[in-house]
């Protein structure tokens, strides 16, 4: 079982267009970032490998060839803003692969941006050519109804991005994988987030990983702070915090050297298994 940060940066992704900043013009890999999405993939009980993506950025490609991702058989969409949602078209070479429809999850207010987004997939016959999409089943979520995705517990967390409601979402291992497998989960995946509902808190009791937005140092009016970030990273209390959706303003190593004990900033292409964090 295995989590792999496929993308840490934010919607400019970094480097970014015309910038030629200290973290832009790094020679260090860590400071390149994609933007942020994740993909878990485990072994059911069947013994049949899953794949499940959390959000669709605009470099799933790219992201996908680097992770070697074989299959996709969910995804996950936190919210409809373009940097999470517009890679969805990527993944129909994974039916052509598979020879099967995958299953998606969104909440109404997403769900409905997938549709006008994707008229040519989710309304295929209204197409003038026959071409190559997508093939898609969309399930609608909502926040504290949890979902079974092959075995695994998926509970969708409340999250605020500015004044947007947004989902996180907690991860609870599948019951057949426990011990060493298990180090990492439940995870709790929250990117893009500014504040947390009162109502929320109760859904992160027991995380042992959390995956946090930490934007900037600067302010900003829809995501948390490092500072802010790290504040709420104390009242989870999990083993470990990985931050994610950075932007130029944080260089890997310099900041991780300022982070408390057991939280860091994540990278893309990091991998969290039964070993140790690798890549």
């Amino acid at each position: 079982m295995r989590f792999t940060f496929l993308g840490t940066g934010t919607s400019a992704g970094v480097p970014a267009i015309a910038c030629a900043c200290d973290v832009c013009t790094s020679t260090d890999p860590h400071d390149q970032r994609l933007r942020t999405g994740a993909v878990i993939e485990f072994v059911d009980t069947l013994g049949k490998p899953r794949t499940i993506l959390i959000d669709a950025t605009p470099d799933l490609r790219q992201q996908a060839l680097r992770a070697k991702l074989m299959r996709c058989d969910a995804v996950l969409f936190t919210h409809n803003h373009v940097d999470h949602t517009f890679g969805l078209d990527e993944v129909r070479r994974f039916n052509a692969v598979q020879r099967t429809a995958i299953d998606v999850y969104a909440e109404p207010h997403t769900m409905a941006h997938l549709r006008r987004v994707y008229q040519h997939i989710f309304e295929s016959e209204r197409n003038v050519n026959q071409s190559f999409v997508a093939t898609l089943i969309p399930f609608e979520i909502e926040p504290e109804q949890p979902i079974d995705l092959f075995g695994m517990k998926v509970t969708p967390i409340r999250l605020l991005h500015g004044r947007l409601p947004i989902l996180g979402f907690r991860f609870d291992a599948p019951s057949h994988i426990d011990g060493p497998e298990a180090r990492h989960w439940p995870l709790a995946y929250c990117t893009d987030v500014s504040a947390i509902p009162p109502e929320s808190w109760r859904l992160f009791v027991g995380v042992r990983t959390l995956v946090l937005d930490a934007l900037r140092h600067r302010h900003h009016p829809t995501h948390l702070t490092l500072e802010q970030a790290v504040g709420v990273a104390h009242n989870v209390a999990a083993d470990q915090t990985y931050f994610v959706h950075m932007a130029h303003d944080l260089p890997h190593a310099t900041t991780n050297a300022t982070l408390p004990l057991g939280m860091r900033l994540a990278h893309d292409g990091l991998v969290l298994s039964s070993d140790e964090a690798t890549k």
